[in-house]
């Protein structure tokens, strides 16, 4: 009698239920922000929790002088001396047809998620005091990354579990990446390709509700800087304020914004602006009495769907440009623009790809719902898989993405479940049992 795989599987999926929401609390614990020693630590223990999974496991340090200085390379932002990669593999052991880029000669199935979170912001905007707190509840796991994207690399981890657990004789690899850097550029993955592993499709699940996102806009990270004149504040009109002269910029940014914003991919039809350009950061002067003379202010560009960012940057700058030609100080005193940091392009899964076709499906078959579908105004690791990873790749997974980066962000336990299950069924489907 053949043995029925996927209800095998699903059950383990659903035995392990109570381990897996265990082990998401004792991740949200471990306070792995960008660029910190707490980031290595969860990259140490998630080596350590796919080796007890059963699975192979690659665990290395990041030559980061050497990716630096790759012309590719996709930018940081929070500083960084150190960094690691992990992939656990589970090797096929069939022969399989596909690509036979998997040890079995089956196809090759790559779950990618970053273990690295922003920081928690006011504490007092939290419901409870301690951001990594790990809270459990009967619904939902509590804390700093549950949602973005602990929840999704959880169940990623699950489904492979899961897998190992059942003896399935796979014909390709079920690979789970678990990356630092992806808050700040992607450096994890865009060193997991540069070292070689890669697969035939993808799956990131970040948080989309159970939603499927086939493509991602960029964001760009941009700093500018204003010089002015200092005076004392009771002759301020002898000086000439970068405050002041900030306003004009501002003015010309907000009217790019929406010149950008025009005929939209229908893909983002769901937010308000697709292609969001915004200041997030201004520093301008030095004392309370002197008019302030110089003024730095560090923003993000959003990037179209298939647009060079090169031609973004180039927009952005000659918005700048004409802002500065049209005041008479900043004529002679052009506003400076560099860019530094995260340079997220956009990405979209390749036209040809069934990719999100057979996600759909595995969808419908745990949920019995259909999937909504559409584009995320916001960089991710995805542009790297789809562009120079050449690895077909969806975002789905568990969480909302309103609570990502927010006070009292959580991740709903249901959804992580049935993100494994979903993950399980398609490598199934992808790298097929014997």
């Amino acid at each position: 009698m053949a043995i029925d795989w996927r209800s095998r599987v699903l059950d383990e999926v659903v035995g392990q239920r109570a381990a897996m929401v265990t082990a998401l609390a004792e991740m949200i614990r471990v306070p792995s922000q960008t660029g910190t020693t707490a980031e290595h630590e969860a990259q140490a223990l998630m080596a350590t929790a796919l080796a007890a999974d059963g699975l192979e496991v690659d665990h290395w340090e990041l030559s980061l002088d050497e990716l630096r200085a790759d012309p590719e390379f996709p930018g940081t932002e929070a500083p960084r001396d150190e960094g690691w990669g992990v992939v656990g593999r589970l090797p096929g052991s069939g022969s399989g047809g596909g690509s036979a880029s998997g040890s079995g000669g089956g196809r090759t199935l790559l779950l990618d998620g970053h273990i690295d979170v922003v920081p928690p912001g006011d504490p007092t905007a939290w419901t409870h005091p301690d951001a990594y707190s790990g809270e459990l509840t009967a619904t939902e796991a509590r804390g700093r990354g549950a949602c973005d994207m602990k929840g999704g690399l959880l169940a990623a981890r699950w489904a492979v579990r899961a897998l190992a657990a059942s003896g399935v004789p796979l014909a390709g690899d079920v690979l789970v990446a678990s990356v630092e850097g992806e808050e700040d550029g992607g450096l994890g993955t865009f060193d997991l390709i540069r070292r070689g592993w890669t697969a035939d499709v993808c799956v990131v699940p970040e948080p989309t509700g159970l939603d499927l996102v086939p493509a991602c806009a960029g964001a760009l990270t941009f700093r500018l800087r204003i010089r002015g004149r200092s005076a004392h504040a009771s002759r301020r009109v002898e000086g000439v304020s970068v405050i002041e002269k900030l306003l004009p910029v501002v003015a010309a940014l907000t009217e790019l914004e929406a010149r950008r914003n025009v005929d939209a991919d229908p893909l983002l039809d769901r937010w308000g602006i697709a292609y969001p350009l915004s200041l997030g950061i201004v520093r301008a002067g030095d004392w309370p009495s002197s008019v302030p003379d110089r003024l730095e202010a560090e923003g993000r560009l959003g990037v179209a769907l298939d647009e060079d960012p090169a031609a973004a940057r180039a927009e952005l700058e000659a918005a700048v440009a004409e802002a500065s030609a049209a005041d008479p100080w900043l004529r002679a005193h052009p506003v400076e623009v560099e860019w530094w940091g995260g340079q997220f392009a956009s990405g979209r899964l390749p036209a040809d790809s069934d990719l999100g076709e057979r996600v759909a499906d595995h969808h419908h078959t745990v949920t019995g719902r259909p999937v909504e579908v559409w584009g995320a105004p916001f960089g991710s690791d995805l542009r790297l898989l789809n562009g120079l990873g050449g690895i077909p790749t969806v975002h789905y997974g568990p969480g909302d993405v309103n609570l990502a980066h927010s006070p009292d962000e959580a991740v709903p336990l249901a959804e992580v479940e049935v993100t494994a299950q979903v993950l399980a069924l398609l490598a199934l489907e992808v790298c097929g049992p014997r």
